[in-house]
């Protein structure tokens, strides 16, 4: 039978997974993709891996987040540059998905092979996160150069699809708790980040507003999201000090402080220097 700390932490991921896509319907792309991003479904990820496995698999599973973090900004570059290049409407969306979960499946495998070798005594698993950290950050900040429309959505995402949002970002969430559970830390951490909030934010936008919206709210989406690199850094040390609680508070005023609202402003300047 499922551990009850598992069903807790994932169904508490699906409900606050649903916030994003709403933060992004009503502000439009720019402040729903940056401000939308702030850490959530890693918050129950790494309480829930710290309270089942304890102080060695949390540094495990959240050293190999930012690398995660690092994929899904690759996952959302295939949906700002491929839909361009498919010329038939109604192919667009579904290549779209198909094409951005192949290349995070690929990237994540190679990604988890080679942190399991650079850890085993080359570099410490924290310089492995903060490298992850760095190339995310490095990667956001080229495709937000471009200043892209980012329109607010005109129509409501439907309570259905919704509800699969939280749905299957729950359902990851869980997936990385069994995983740690069983032994599988660096599985657990990569799991952990699944673009499940991505992709159903980007599925969701796409067939409620159009794909100008979700496109709009990728870049955007990119630089935000890297605060959840930085919730899994400060968390590798908040939560055995301060345990589970104070110590997921700390970790996320640190990112949101750090990185969300830096990122946020900085953005802005730019694309009113653009305008």
């Amino acid at each position: 039978m499922m551990n009850s700390t598992i069903i807790l932490y994932g169904v508490f991921a699906g409900l606050v997974a649903i916030l994003v896509t709403v933060a992004i319907e009503k502000f439009g792309g720019f402040i729903g993709g940056v401000l939308g991003t702030v850490p959530s479904t890693i918050i129950p990820a790494a309480a829930g891996v710290y309270a089942l496995e304890g102080d060695e698999a949390l540094t495990a599973s959240m050293s190999v987040v930012p690398i995660g973090m690092l994929i899904n900004g690759m996952f959302l570059g295939v949906w700002i540059i491929l839909p361009k290049y498919i010329a038939r409407e109604s192919f667009k969306l579904p290549l779209t998905v198909v094409s951005s979960l192949l290349t995070w499946a690929i990237l994540a495998f190679f990604s988890l092979v080679i942190a399991r070798e650079v850890t085993d005594g080359i570099i410490s698993e924290m310089m492995l996160g903060l490298i992850g950290l760095v190339l995310l950050a490095i990667l956001a900040i080229m495709f937000n150069l471009k200043n892209r429309e980012a329109p607010k959505g005109m129509n409501k995402v439907p309570i259905s699809i919704l509800s699969i949002r939280g749905i299957a970002a729950g359902l990851a969430i869980a997936a990385c708790l069994v995983l740690a559970e069983i032994g599988l830390p660096f599985v657990a951490g990569l799991a952990s980040a699944f673009p499940a909030i991505f992709l159903t934010s980007m599925v969701a936008l796409w067939i409620s507003q159009g794909p100008q919206v979700p496109q709009g709210a990728a870049a955007p989406m990119m630089l935000g999201g890297a605060s959840v690199s930085v919730y899994a850094l400060l968390a590798m040390w908040s939560l055995p000090s301060f345990g589970i609680l104070l110590g997921s508070v700390i970790a996320w005023f640190g990112a949101v402080g750090l990185w969300t609202i830096p990122a946020f402003l900085i953005l802005r300047k730019h694309r009113l220097s653009i305008d």
